[in-house]
């Protein structure tokens, strides 16, 4: 509240000028309050305490952090997927790893509530909690995965001399169902494939995993060929390609569902152009990657990128950012803003003579039209100004959800008191999207789709 009255003139000022040159604009917003969780072992026992939020969390798991969105069981519902935890290896796990449902009731010019609510992962009817009919989670049971998980220890492997220490046992629940957690994967995006299996692109590895549509994993995992992170638990004593969270950030899939093309968040350690990031093809069929391989250019200002999904076979959408955040409308809370957060459109069919695929800015997050003020903030210009933005989902050619990752309890795109929430806001594009025609679930033709 503070914030919002210190930077009243300048909300004053945005409200009367327009926009410095044409821009999309928000039609929907929802949010997703910070301190939402769902039942589970406890979790957060080492993690230090942030934002005014002490752990550990008993009894409980945080319902946030989402890094990918795919379309949810019916119209209007949604699947999300907290990525790890809490950010790193050491500190996650006791974070088991879940797809939840869940319905935003979005703000809109036309009313609505702005709120996003739980619903059962089979058919998206009201659960009213995040209970287990609104999530899958996670698990090996069939022992597929060919390293030894949290799961298969008496103590949780924490290694550091922060919070807790490798004197919690692990929770029996987690060591019975061999669930996964934040110790064992860092996922960072998924798709659904013509099979109706999910796959989870990985940071640690950086791994591929299959699993089927109850979580669980159906395979051993798929590695990238020569490439290994300074978390892939095959590294030994050898040299890591790439370095620690930069794996497969986003991962988009081919419309008929049989080729998934991942995309590293960051470049190869040895690259000698750190703004080349590498995209791989990988048929889901025969398992395996195709060597086929594109190049993603980082923009100046951009150092990771945050999503990719897929437009149609050749195009792609992009989130890609940097490290700043907190909202550029507010500059008494923020004097040093968030300054890069953009989606760009790639084509893997227009490729220069160094390898990259042609890149058009579609949307700049920080610079959104808000004439209607959906997300009541006193401003007619919407910035999306958090660190980490992680989901993209083609709503229909002309529209996009976009979603934050919050890092609960950290972050301070919004605020510097408290916890970020999870913002769900609908984007309306200046021009349609070349995207195919899908029949939904009630047999109707529809743009994008769950893939």
């Amino acid at each position: 509240m503070t914030s919002t009255l210190r930077a009243l003139p300048f909300a004053a000022a945005i409200l009367l000028a327009p926009l410095a040159h044409a821009a999309p604009t928000l039609a929907g917003f929802a949010r997703l309050d910070a301190n939402t969780f769902a039942d589970g072992p406890t979790s957060g026992q080492f993690v230090a305490p942030a934002n005014g939020i002490t752990p550990p969390f008993v009894r409980k798991q945080p319902v946030q952090g989402f890094s990918a969105v795919l379309d949810g069981p019916r119209e209007g519902t949604y699947y999300v997927m907290p990525d790890n935890g809490f950010g790193t290896k050491p500190n996650s796990p006791d974070a088991l790893l879940r797809v939840y449902a869940v319905q935003p009731d979005f703000r809109t010019r036309h009313g609505g509530r702005g709120t996003v609510e739980p619903v059962s992962f089979d058919k998206g009817h009201d659960t009213r909690q995040f209970h287990a009919a609104a999530r899958i989670t996670l698990r090996d049971p069939d022992r597929k995965l060919g390293f030894p998980l949290v799961a298969d220890g008496t103590h949780y492997p924490y290694a550091g001399t922060g919070p807790g220490s490798a004197t919690i046992p692990v929770d029996p629940a987690i060591q019975s169902q061999r669930l996964l957690t934040g110790g064992d994967l860092d996922i960072e995006s998924m798709r659904e494939d013509r099979f109706g299996n999910l796959w989870f692109g990985d940071e640690f590895g950086p791994f591929l995993v299959k699993t089927d549509r109850t979580g669980k994993v159906l395979s051993r995992e798929f590695p990238l060929p020569g490439v290994q992170s300074p978390q892939n638990p095959h590294l030994g004593t050898g040299t890591a390609t790439l370095r620690g969270s930069n794996g497969f950030e986003g991962m988009g899939m081919n419309t008929s569902g049989t080729k998934l093309y991942p995309l590293l968040e960051g470049p190869l350690v040895n690259d000698t152009n750190q703004k080349r990031l590498v995209i791989s093809e990988f048929d889901v069929k025969a398992e395996k990657y195709t060597g086929r391989t594109w190049a993603y250019r980082l923009e100046a200002e951009g150092t990771n990128i945050g999503d990719m999904t897929a437009v149609n076979d050749n195009e792609f959408l992009v989130i890609e950012r940097n490290g700043s955040q907190g909202d550029p409308n507010m500059p008494a809370t923020f004097p040093n803003p968030a300054n890069f957060k953009k989606i760009f459109k790639i084509d893997l069919s227009r490729v220069d003579a160094n390898g990259f695929v042609e890149k058009k800015e579609l949307v700049d997050l920080l610079n959104i039209a808000d004439p209607d003020d959906l997300n009541r903030d006193g401003f007619a210009r919407f910035t999306f100004p958090f660190v980490t933005i992680e989901d993209v989902l083609i709503v229909d050619d002309r529209t996009l959800l976009v979603i934050n990752d919050n890092n609960y309890p950290g972050n301070g795109g919004r605020t510097l008191t408290a916890p970020d929430g999870t913002e769900f806001i609908l984007i309306r594009l200046d021009e349609a999207l070349d995207t195919p025609v899908f029949p939904d679930q009630d047999g109707n033709g529809r743009h994008g789709g769950r893939r």
